[in-house]
């Protein structure tokens, strides 16, 4: 009987001892992964690059990942424990882990698309594809991003529906919110007019517009007319792009038709209205005339 007192105050002690490792060692693990993400966090503020300027999306993107980098630990750390208490308790591990492992596969089967969504947002997340704030398009939809899950994204439409997209459907992304965006303006004018006339008058209306607040933070390039884009009997379509600040393609595309269309009237230059006359964004689409 004292021999089996001693064999169980000997085990519950190293069961003790087990349990107060193990939280320890998830305690100073979920600890240090907060810091590295910290860490990770004020380099980018500092390097003030463009692809991480949101707040917002720092912020959810960090929280994301560090709430996956913390569970996984704690899995780890508690399982490995788990498995070392029912050791000293005599319990045999052998057929329990074979148990486990093929009640595992067939719960990983069944929910493969589960498992295939969570590691698909978990790339997103670490390869900083998109992020909250962001303009994006993933083929069934277009919108701004508003929250990104381990699962599911979620986007707001351009008529105020909501995405709801699964991350492992995302075949492709287009992100229509980093690096820089095309304003593109095809001018349509009368083949008989003064080409070098014309080349000035919208020059001088992209200059104009550079210097006007907000378009002159907005225009990262002067305004330049490349040249002829095509000609017929009639008319001449002069081809006007400028780079701008991604995602305002559209608002300097609308000001720089309203000053063109403004300064070849006080021209005297005949324009012509005719259904090939379109604003394209970056993307090539062609915006509603």
């Amino acid at each position: 009987m004292g021999d089996n007192w001693e064999a169980w105050l000997a085990a519950g002690l190293r069961i003790l001892l087990i349990l107060v490792i193990a939280f320890t060692v998830r305690f100073l693990l979920r600890r240090a992964i907060t810091r590295l993400l910290r860490r990770l966090n004020r380099q980018d503020r500092q390097r003030g690059g463009l692809l991480l300027a949101n707040s917002e999306r720092r912020r959810q993107r960090s929280e994301t990942i560090g709430s996956v980098l913390r569970s996984a630990g704690s899995v780890l750390v508690l399982g490995t424990a788990a498995l070392m208490v029912l050791s000293q308790l005599g319990i045999e591990l052998g057929p329990l882990v074979a148990s486990a492992g093929i009640i595992g596969v067939a719960i990983g089967f069944g929910a493969r698309n589960l498992v295939t969504d969570v590691l698909s947002g978990m790339f997103m997340l670490l390869e900083d594809q998109y992020g909250v704030g962001d303009r994006i398009d993933v083929g069934e939809a277009t919108g701004t991003v508003l929250e990104i899950g381990m699962r599911v994204t979620t986007l707001r439409g351009d008529g105020g529906e909501m995405w709801y997209v699964r991350n492992g459907e995302i075949k492709r992304v287009g992100n229509l919110s980093q690096g820089w965006s095309t304003a593109s303006l095809d001018v349509q004018v009368s083949a008989d007019a003064d080409l070098d006339r014309v080349r000035k008058v919208i020059a001088d209306a992209g200059e104009e517009l550079s210097h006007v607040s907000p378009f002159d933070e907005l225009l990262w390039e002067p305004v330049e007319v490349l040249g002829l884009d095509s000609v017929s009997m009639e008319t001449m379509v002069i081809k006007v792009v400028a780079k701008t600040q991604p995602g305002k393609a559209l608002q300097v595309e609308r000001e720089l038709r309203w000053r063109v269309k403004r300064a070849l009237d006080a021209a005297g230059i005949e324009q012509v209205d005719e259904p090939g006359l379109t604003l394209r964004k970056l993307t090539g689409e062609s915006a509603p005339e």
